[in-house]
């Protein structure tokens, strides 16, 4: 009998932690692992990069680190559709490579909304090469002020307050005093305006972490314009809802930061979706097509609590990692009681940059100092966990300074 062949599509935390659990099972089965890049990269890290108060290096490492080239051949290239009736997958390069059971963690994309202009004029926090760019634009419009002097260039939208909106600001709040330093520019020119249409700051927080994290963001200058949807974004700056009528706010950067959905793959390759995200079953297979799990930004798992889907984060994709190991597992041996997923949470912790930040763990509220100390622990535990220890003493945060 010819070997089970486990085709696994993406290396960001759900795929690259269910082939090291594969791997260490010791099947009997051939692993083929497909991403676009060589190398892995720290998804919640991405703000940090953005705003340049981290070097994008840091939250990256070899994908070959994960992968035992006695088990696993690496493709490097680009998922461009999933044939589920062939039971193939069709890759930019290498054109079609088939598969006997698949797992896709393809990872998500910015969402729009559908708000004209946004994909022309706004950037987003998605790749290393986004965040490279969200980088040198604000130092460009930094250097470009001083012979220009026109204040919009020192105006910076968020759009969104949710999670990556957030951590954002407070990474930029903390680099907005070296931008100031390095480019001989009047901190007071610096506008930064948080953009949210929803009539609430990070909604998943109690009031009184959420008014504790605005605070900190308001004195660091941000500004927040809750209940205040984006309309359009122009080469100028956005133009916004307010009531019944349509105002605008110059600006020289625009960073989209107001949700995501799942891989474009999905929709092209057929599957039944809601942006972009696959309603699987409880064992995280895809209804209609058993050989096929998903796990991370393209699964949709409905919380039984409140009848909502989860929302797509790092802690849910490593946990489903570790059902669809198990299940992959079951499926190449010939076994068919393959386990249900069920969510544990056990925190969420939201930084406000380097020492601040407010969180849940293990359903004790948190702020302030001893927040962002659980937040850096939780980083170098996903770096563990997938990397190994030595890529945890090679990129973790061990900086647990007041």
């Amino acid at each position: 009998m010819s070997k089970s062949k486990v085709v696994i599509l993406g290396a960001g935390y759900g795929g690259l932690k269910t082939l090291k659990k594969l791997q260490q099972a010791n099947l009997d089965a051939e692993f083929v692992l497909v991403n676009k890049n060589d190398y892995h990269h720290e998804t919640t890290w991405l703000h940090e990069a953005a705003a340049g108060t981290l070097a994008p290096e840091k939250l990256i490492y070899p994908i070959s680190k994960v992968v035992d080239p006695a088990k696993t051949t690496f493709i490097q290239d680009t998922v461009i559709k999933i044939n589920k009736d062939e039971k193939t997958v069709t890759l930019a390069q290498e054109g079609e490579i088939s598969y006997d059971y698949l797992l896709i963690g393809l990872g998500s994309e910015a969402e729009t909304f559908g708000i004209q202009g946004l994909k022309e004029y706004a950037l987003t926090i998605t790749s290393i090469e986004s965040v490279k760019k969200i980088r040198a634009h604000i130092e460009a419009q930094f250097a470009k002020w001083k012979t220009e002097q026109k204040d919009e260039l020192l105006t910076i939208i968020v759009g969104g307050a949710g999670f990556t909106g957030i951590e954002f600001l407070g990474e930029l709040t903390n680099r907005i005093p070296e931008l100031v330093k390095t480019y001989d520019v009047p901190r007071e020119k610096v506008r930064i305006v948080c953009m949210e249409a929803a009539p609430k700051v990070l909604p998943q927080f109690d009031a009184k972490l959420v008014d504790y994290g605005v605070g900190v963001l308001e004195d660091r200058g941000v500004e927040f314009y809750v209940g205040k949807p984006v309309k359009e974004a122009t080469a100028d700056g956005v133009k916004y809802a307010e009531g019944e009528e349509v105002k605008e706010i110059k600006a020289g950067t625009i960073i989209w930061a107001a949700g995501v959905r799942g891989n474009r793959v999905i929709e092209a390759s057929g599957f039944e979706a809601g942006r972009g995200r696959v309603k699987v079953n409880n064992n995280l297979t895809v209804p209609g097509n058993e050989e096929i799990l998903i796990v991370g930004d393209c699964s949709l798992i409905i919380n039984p609590a409140n009848e909502r889907p989860y929302p797509p984060t790092a802690q849910i994709a490593m946990q489903q990692a570790d059902v669809a190991a198990v299940n992959l597992t079951k499926m190449i041996k010939g076994e068919t009681d393959l386990v249900d997923f069920v969510y544990h949470e056990k925190g969420t912790v939201c930084s406000l940059g380097d020492n601040d930040a407010i969180g849940v763990v293990f359903g004790k509220s948190l702020k302030g100092y001893p927040a962002s100390v659980m937040k850096k622990v939780i980083d170098d535990r996903a770096l563990l966990q997938i990397g190994g220890p030595g890529i945890m003493m090679n990129k973790g945060k061990f900086k647990f300074y007041k």
